[in-house]
């Protein structure tokens, strides 16, 4: 990347600040929508730039904004800005660097939505944090970017922060919505969905950090120049949070379509001490482990192709393994990590992860039979498919993954 797109505080110094953004074109985006453009054309030209969300699912930003029920009001835009997933940490930089193209791209969300009132959702951790981004929504207040009627039109919008309690299971969108409105934050069963009932039962868009801050550049500069950057299905950049056996870890914003072994080796500079890659998960805790073998390593990294090799992109958040980590001991950490997560709303997530723990830790322990890795690979099928929300589907998918690809450290262990 010669330019940024999302992390133009590495280009800009002090983006951070309003009258810098402003110099640099801040907020005429969200002006030119509001002014010149109706809210379909909003979501038209998102929807021809092929943005994808940036939060885990990868589904089409325009078509979910298209998705809310027909000519029920309120509606509502919903920050999502939780990030709890081990091994993500794009949006805190997105929000303590460049806060301002993140809250433009928000309000352009609503604007498209005809929403009024839009949240961020920041987790209970980021409570610092969360004092910044309000004093820099009270400055949008001041300089008359938020409020009513503005910029002389009949359309106006308020913009609330809501700081969670630190639960990992309020990323899950349904269980987000549920704290906002000040229940226990616990997943609801779908449908009904959140673009038919949502926030207070009213239509709703939930959107990732990064996916929003794409959304200024692109009303600025069009949709085509947004596809100018990564492949035909998977358009623009992202940001690859690299973590783990790497010599620098950090944020990438790279094209999409980038592979692996260009995050890892060239901009992660490989492993420490010249060890070789053993295995990495593309997207946190939640997804598949996957061999570093040639094929995976020259793998691009978009939605389509790392599916095809068994795991998914997700929010991009990266963590590689080199040839002196034990894999037990990563499903170790693993498992502890989604059953102290849990929130015990249903039976096979609450009984199910601390079940898995107790195996894992007989095997690690040395005290595991053959039979107990059976019993991890039948627990996890049962997890992933009885599950109510998304926390229980994935909660085995990394220890059923590395049980796949390195029995023998499993079976070492016995």
């Amino acid at each position: 990347m010669t330019q940024y797109i999302l992390l133009r505080h590495r280009d800009i110094p002090r983006l951070n600040q309003l009258e810098v953004y402003l110099q640099h074109g801040g907020f005429e985006a969200f002006k030119n929508a509001v002014t010149t453009k109706t809210p379909q054309q909003v979501i038209d030209q998102i929807k021809a730039s092929g943005l994808r969300g940036r939060g885990g699912a990868g589904f089409p930003t325009g078509l979910k904004w298209s998705l809310l029920t027909k000519d029920v009001f309120p509606r509502y835009v919903v920050a999502n800005s939780d990030e709890s997933e081990p091994g993500t940490f794009k949006d805190r930089e997105i929000l303590e660097n460049n806060p301002y193209q993140f809250l433009e791209g928000l309000m352009i969300a609503a604007y498209a939505a005809q929403a009024n009132l839009a949240f961020n959702y920041m987790r209970g951790e980021f409570a610092d944090l969360a004092a910044k981004v309000e004093a820099n929504i009270a400055e949008l207040y001041a300089h008359g970017w938020l409020g009513q009627n503005l910029f002389g039109t009949n359309y106006s919008l308020d913009i609330r922060n809501k700081l969670g309690a630190g639960a990992y299971i309020c990323g899950e969108e349904s269980a987000l919505l549920e704290s906002i409105e000040g229940q226990r934050g616990q997943p609801k069963p779908k449908p009904p969905f959140p673009a038919d009932k949502g926030l207070y039962q009213k239509p709703t868009v939930i959107n990732n950090a990064e996916t929003l801050t794409n959304l200024p550049m692109i009303v600025a500069r069009g949709s085509a120049w947004f596809r100018t950057f990564g492949t035909a299905a998977s358009p623009g950049v992202k940001i690859f949070c690299l973590s783990g056996s790497v010599n620098r870890p950090g944020n990438y914003e790279l094209p999409l379509g980038t592979t692996f072994r260009v995050l890892i080796e060239k901009h992660g500079g490989g492993a420490p001490g010249g060890r070789k890659v053993k295995g990495f998960i593309p997207s946190g805790a939640s997804s598949n482990v996957l061999p570093a073998t040639d094929e995976i390593l020259d793998c691009p990294m978009d939605y389509e192709s790392v599916a095809q090799k068994g795991s998914g992109l997700g929010s991009a958040s990266v963590i590689v393994f080199d040839e002196s980590v034990d894999m037990v001991w990563a499903a170790l950490k693993i498992a502890r990590f989604f059953k102290h997560e849990s929130c015990g709303k249903c039976t096979p997530c609450r009984v199910g992860t601390r079940l898995m723990l107790e195996l894992l830790e007989r095997v690690y322990n040395g005290e595991g039979q053959p039979d107990d890795l059976r019993q991890i690979e039948r627990l996890g099928g049962v997890i992933q498919r009885g599950s109510l929300c998304g926390l229980g589907q994935a909660a085995p998918n990394a220890i059923l993954s590395s049980l796949r690809h390195f029995r023998a450290e499993f079976e070492a262990h016995l």
